[in-house]
């Protein structure tokens, strides 16, 4: 069975698309293929970095993505996801 592709998508791909795209992976992998990235990324937030490992998740491996990347690549997905917060809902999709 194909795994269904989903795209998290925040401003700054540093901290709630990152979790997201790694819990989904991590509890759902057998079905789902996630990914993350943002409008302007910037560097992953330590504080999310030292969060995930404390329940034993490491991303401080992980790299912030473009979404504008994502599209030019011509990458597609079933579901593309926002996880903005409200102060950045003007400028999130």
């Amino acid at each position: 069975m194909e795994k269904i592709k989903v795209l998290f998508v925040c401003i700054h791909n540093s901290a709630r698309s990152q979790m997201a795209e790694t819990f989904l992976n991590h509890f759902a992998g057998d079905r789902f293929e996630a990914e993350s990235a943002g409008l302007e990324p910037g560097k992953l937030n330590p504080i999310v970095v030292d969060v995930m490992k404390q329940i034993g998740i490491d991303i401080s491996g992980n790299k912030t993505k473009s979404v504008f990347d994502y599209f030019k690549k011509g990458k597609m997905y079933r579901y593309v996801i926002t996880v903005c917060d409200k102060t950045a809902a003007e400028r999130c999709p």
